[in-house]
Parts: C-alpha cells; sequence; structure tokens
C-alpha cells in the first residue's frame, strides 16, 4: 500500500530566469533555465516519495517527448506509475518566467488535452493511506474519492484556484489546503481570516497557505496561524506542491496536526530556494537540517 497517490495534473516545466516581466514587444534574455516535470499533483507525489515515502501518481501523459520525460523522472525517483493514463493529446506545458524576488509568471498550454473520464484508471479505494487530489481531472477524481471514503482513507484536496474540479471537491474531502487565492474567490474578500470562517464553513479541516505571511487553519472549532520560514527565495513555482506533498506525507505517516503543518510550512519554503518546481522539492535529508526530524 502507498503512503500517498496523487490524483491530478501534470505538465512539463521550462522555467528561466529574467530581470523583469517583459514590456509589449520586448525580448528578454534569460539568465538560467530549468527543465523538468510539473503539475500540482505530479509534484506532490514527487515530495512525497523524496522524503522517503511510497508515493504513487495517477494522471495523463501524452505519448510524446514531454510525457516520455516526465514519466522517466517518476521512474528516477520511485514514483508508482501503473495509474498513470497515456494517449495521443499532447502532454501539457507550462513556460514559467521566474523574477528576482522570486515571484513568477506562468502560461501552460494543454491544446485539446480533455480531462480523463471517471473510468479512465480503476484505482481501488485502499490503495493507499491519503488521497490527495488537485482538481484538475474532476471526474476520474470525484470516483477514486468515493472509493476512497468508503475504505475510510484520508483525503485531502490542494485548492490553488476556483474551478469545476475544486469546487466540486472542497466540501467532501477530509482536508482542505486552500492558496489565498481560491480562498478569495470562494469567499469573495480579502480578508482571509473571513475567508477561513467561509470555508470552515463547508469543511471541518481547512489550511489556508499565504505565502511568506504563513498559514492559518481551522479544525474541528480550533484556530491556529504559524509564521512562514525565514528562507532567500529564488523562485516560488512549486512550493505549494511541495507543502501539499510533504503535508500528506506526514499525515500518512502518523505525524500530529501542527508537526505536520510545520513540516509541510518547511518543504514549501526549501522549494523557493532553488530555480525550478522539480527541482527545488527538497529531499529528506535537507528538512532534517531544519530540525524537521
Amino acid at each position: 500500500m502507498l503512503d500517498v497517490l496523487c490524483v491530478g495534473h501534470a505538465a512539463f516545466d521550462i522555467t528561466m530566469t529574467v530581470a523583469r516581466h517583459p514590456a509589449p514587444n520586448e525580448k528578454l534574455h534569460a539568465e538560467a533555465m530549468a527543465l523538468g516535470g510539473g503539475g500540482p499533483a505530479a509534484n506532490a507525489a514527487m515530495q512525497a516519495a523524496r522524503l522517503g515515502g511510497k508515493a504513487g501518481f495517477c494522471g495523463y501523459l501524452g505519448a510524446d517527448l514531454f510525457g516520455d520525460m516526465h514519466l522517466r523522472e517518476f521512474e528516477a525517483e520511485g514514483v508508482d506509475t501503473r495509474w498513470i493514463v497515456r494517449g495521443d493529446a499532447p502532454t501539457p506545458v507550462s513556460q514559467i518566467l521566474a523574477k528576482p524576488d522570486g515571484a513568477r509568471s506562468v502560461v501552460n498550454y494543454k491544446a485539446q488535452t480533455a480531462p480523463l473520464a471517471a473510468n479512465a484508471a480503476d484505482v481501488p479505494g485502499d490503495a493507499a493511506r491519503v488521497f490527495l487530489f488537485d482538481g484538475h481531472e474532476p471526474r476520474l477524481s470525484e470516483a477514486i474519492l468515493a472509493r476512497a471514503r468508503d475504505a475510510r482513507r484520508l483525503t485531502l484536496l490542494d485548492a490553488g484556484s476556483l474551478h469545476d474540479g475544486t469546487r466540486l471537491l472542497a466540501p467532501r474531502v477530509d482536508v482542505l489546503a486552500a492558496s489565498a487565492r481560491f480562498a478569495r474567490q470562494w469567499a469573495g474578500t480579502e480578508d482571509m481570516d473571513a475567508a477561513l470562517d467561509a470555508l470552515a464553513s463547508v469543511n471541518d479541516c481547512v489550511v489556508i497557505t499565504l505565502g511568506e505571511a504563513g498559514l492559518i487553519w481551522a479544525r474541528d472549532g480550533a484556530r491556529g496561524r504559524l509564521q512562514a520560514p525565514d528562507i532567500e527565495a529564488v523562485d516560488s513555482t512549486g512550493a505549494g506542491d511541495a507543502f501539499h506533498g510533504a503535508l500528506a506525507w506526514a499525515l500518512a505517516n502518523g505525524r500530529g496536526w501542527e508537526e505536520s503543518l510545520r513540516l509541510a510550512s518547511l518543504a514549501g519554503a526549501l522549494t523557493c530556494t532553488k530555480l525550478g518546481a522539480r527541482q527545488g522539492l527538497p529531499t529528506k535529508a535537507e528538512l532534517a537540517r531544519f530540525g524537521a526530524w
């Protein structure tokens, strides 16, 4: 049995560092470039594997160069790939521009790659201790979520933004881990405490990640706040993915709630210290240097 199975989006990332956002009709020269697999659920699976967990990914990769490269990365780091669906539609590709302050801009290309059907992958409900969803495969995720709940497995949603998949899954999972963007979109407010109240009204366990401002959470009537680790940011791409993958791994391995949040927060922060999401996902040894073990 896996510790964590991540269901959702996989892409291939092309990341370049630039001095500033390009103006209209302006050509900039990148100072560095990183190539690697990406996507919220795919990166979360890789993060769980780098922490020593048994992790798997369920989602789509095209039968193309980018899909082949991504699959090789999974296999090289021990991510279970048995529930990956491959087809003739292209693997999504993301072009990422990383700025000097660690902020980034992302353009994602999906072409006509359609969402997977509910029966695209026959994942049993007891395949993992924790199931993590990013909402990008709503029909397949809904089917797997139902089986996981029947098997009494813990379920977690990485809610990066409000769309059909995250709207569908947010009230149904055991842990709703939302970005500030999702919280604003859901609650219609910039007040994150008010947004937490709104999300807590539909789910008993909610985390809202606030980037460099840390996170806030509500769980079974209790509330809390956690400051972000102090780091020198290079590229924030993948920080949320690392957070969710590490949180899922920690919960799968019996860590306490606040301990799991601290470990996940550190994983997200350390990802920002390197160029490229996949390249930045920290290992167990790197986290241990900061007292995570």
